[in-house]
């Protein structure tokens, strides 16, 4: 299903990088949920893992925030169909545990966007899913 273009190709690159991203990156729960629709649905294909709702992914980002001290999302390349409401992303996301220990994962994720907000989100990562 489509849904209606609301947002202009550089407002999805904004929401899907900056709002989104930067509050995942500085651990902003609220302002990253805000992000997505109340039945938004979360998959990361790569491990065939499906987060359906707000509450659902607010429990993986709860878990995901409390195992890493910092969070890191950089050097994005966007592709945008602004007509769709779609966007997609390659990114490095960096992990730093409390250990010191890092994790660099090259990713790309593909957003469907209805009314502003994320409706459908699907991760496919490089390396072992961080968030389960």
């Amino acid at each position: 299903m489509q849904y209606e273009p609301g947002l202009s190709g550089d407002e999805l690159i904004a929401l899907a990088t900056q709002t989104y991203f930067g509050n995942v990156d500085a651990k902003n729960m609220d302002a990253a949920l805000d992000c997505f629709h109340d039945e938004a649905l979360f998959c990361v294909q790569t491990s065939f893992t499906r987060h359906s709702g707000k509450a659902e992914i607010r429990r993986m980002f709860e878990d995901f925030f409390g195992a890493y001290e910092t969070i890191i999302h950089r050097d994005f390349n966007c592709t945008v169909d602004e007509a769709n409401g779609r966007i997609a992303a390659s990114f490095v996301a960096e992990l730093t545990a409390a250990n010191g220990e890092v994790t660099l994962l090259k990713n790309t994720n593909f957003w469907r966007v209805r009314d502003g907000k994320f409706q459908e989100v699907y991760v496919y990562m490089s390396g072992a899913n961080v968030l389960v």
